[in-house]
């Protein structure tokens, strides 16, 4: 039982994966930036949510998830999914990016870096093994 519940504490963190000490050199994209606004988790490993997803031999329930992208260099997070328990949970993070070309870099409170790939309408990050897939 104490495998399961920190497995469970593992994928909650890599479904959240969104927290780290923000860095004095992050800069806010242009509030004339394409990318800003409001993006709903699509996709986990390619399944359409709600989609089961596995992580070091657990399996989560991802009922949905969304990514808001702020003018001032910020974005947040929430996950909403059923743990293996049976129980819903949310998670919500905040982070401060920075845009290189295509790639949005995403540096969480407390829980380090994501890099994605996006553009006008798409967000895809590969969050420590699970790929999730944002679409406005």
């Amino acid at each position: 039982m104490i495998y399961i519940s920190t497995a469970v504490r593992a994928i909650a963190i890599v479904l959240v994966s969104v927290h780290s000490i923000a860095c004095q050199s992050l800069e806010p994209a242009h509030s004339d930036d394409p990318i800003v606004g409001i993006y709903y988790l699509a996709k986990v490993d390619g399944s359409a949510v709600p989609a089961d997803v596995d992580h070091d031999g657990v399996t989560l329930h991802v009922r949905s998830g969304m990514m808001i992208i702020s003018e001032d260099g910020t974005c947040f997070s929430r996950t909403r999914f059923v743990d293996p328990g049976g129980t819903e949970q949310v998670r919500e993070n905040d982070a401060r990016y920075r845009v290189e070309e295509s790639r949005l870099i995403m540096n969480w409170e407390g829980a380090g870096v994501t890099t994605g790939v996006i553009d006008d309408t798409s967000l895809t990050m590969n969050n420590h093994g699970i790929m999730f897939e944002y679409r406005r």
